[in-house]
């Protein structure tokens, strides 16, 4: 067992990852590594650092209003905060581009989708 008194392995969950939340620093992440789910669209990019991982959450107006894409970045958040968070790689940038489907999936759904992108596994 880890000094922290968590199993290995446990889902986090306080705090997620740190944020990205600068138009600029989108943007350097769409140069990286794109995976696409039917759920979503991961972009991953690495920083060559030893710093923790960040991310972002993106939706865009195809999807609906923004009472509809707010309700599908706060899915995706809660994923990441209790279930993909520990899959993230130290040193790595991850934008997640929400789509509609996220809404009516089921919640284990999502997080099992989440962890296979963001390990880069089918």
């Amino acid at each position: 067992m880890p000094a922290d008194g968590k199993p290995e392995g446990s889902a986090p969950h306080g705090r997620g990852p740190e944020r990205l939340l600068k138009r600029k620093q989108f943007l350097v992440v769409r140069r990286g590594d794109k995976r696409r789910g039917r759920f979503f669209l991961v972009e991953v990019l690495d920083r060559d650092d030893s710093a923790g991982p960040r991310v972002g959450y993106t939706v865009t107006k195809k999807v609906g209003n923004a009472v509809v894409r707010n309700r599908v970045k706060r899915r995706l958040r809660e994923a990441v905060r209790t279930h993909a968070a520990g899959d993230m790689a130290a040193g790595k940038d991850y934008v997640i581009v929400g789509r509609e489907d996220v809404l009516t999936a089921p919640f284990g759904q999502i997080t099992a989708e989440l962890s296979r992108r963001i390990r880069g596994t089918r």
